[in-house]
C-alpha cells in the first residue's frame, strides 16, 4: 500500500537558486479565544528542474523524497 503524497498550494517568493524555488504557503487560523482570524504562512524549498518558474506565480507542490538536506517537494503544476 502506497501513502498519497501532500500537496500544497502557495506563491513562489524567490526563484534565485539553481533548480529551487521558495514558496510560500499560507493557511488561515482562528483564535480560539477571541475568535480573531490571521495568517500564517510557512516557507518551503521546492524542486524545479527546468527552472520555468518565476516570483509571484502561484503553483502546486508536492511531497518527494529528500532531495538535499531541507528540500522535500517539487514543483507539480503551475495554478495562476
Amino acid at each position: 500500500m502506497e501513502k498519497k503524497a501532500k500537496t500544497k498550494i502557495g506563491t513562489i517568493v524567490s526563484d534565485k537558486m539553481d533548480k529551487t524555488v521558495v514558496v510560500r504557503v499560507d493557511r488561515i487560523k482562528t483564535n480560539p479565544i477571541y475568535k480573531k482570524k490571521y495568517t500564517e504562512s510557512k516557507k518551503f524549498k521546492a524542486q524545479d528542474d527546468a527552472n520555468e518558474f518565476k516570483t509571484g506565480d502561484v503553483v502546486e507542490i508536492s511531497e518527494i523524497r529528500p532531495v538535499s538536506k531541507d528540500k522535500c517537494f517539487k514543483v507539480v503544476r503551475k495554478v495562476k
